[in-house]
């Protein structure tokens, strides 16, 4: 009896490992560490992967009143207007969350590794940026739209 008990445990354990990880996909309002709102970002799923696109900003110009760029940025999007940019490229599904790929802060213009996780019944999303090691990093929570 001792042993079915505890295989069932293990059963259960690996069955709440491997499911699948709740949807983040919509329309998600973007906070700053100080709690002020940034932006809204859509995610959407692209041929399986989870992506993020800026589409609208509460401060859209820079100081000098024109459209913010990403004037940190390397690559591809030095100097792009923020507005319309990809900022979450490539997470996929790993247990109860979306992790493997990455997050752009555009006021830095720096790549971060990123985890996504849906949270409080898909109303909050978990944002997860680090470098090297997810306890070595910060999270945000946005709210869905």
């Amino acid at each position: 009896m001792r042993l079915s008990i505890l295989s069932l445990l293990f059963l259960f354990a690996y069955v709440g490992l491997s499911a699948d990880p709740a949807p983040v996909t919509g329309v998600w309002r973007t906070f700053s560490d100080n709690g002020k709102e940034e932006s809204t970002v859509e995610i959407y799923e692209q041929s399986g992967k989870i992506y993020g696109k800026i589409l609208s900003l509460v401060d859209p110009n820079d100081k000098d009143g024109k459209p913010a760029r990403c004037t940190e940025c390397d690559g591809p999007e030095k100097d792009k207007p923020v507005l319309g940019m990809v900022i979450i490229k490539g997470l996929g599904p790993e247990g109860d969350k979306w992790s493997g790929g990455r997050i752009l802060d555009p006021n830095d213009g720096v790549w971060y590794k990123c985890n996504l996780k849906a949270v409080e019944g898909g109303k909050k999303l978990e944002v997860r940026g680090y470098v090297g090691f997810s306890l070595i990093g910060r999270s945000q929570f946005w709210v869905k739209k």
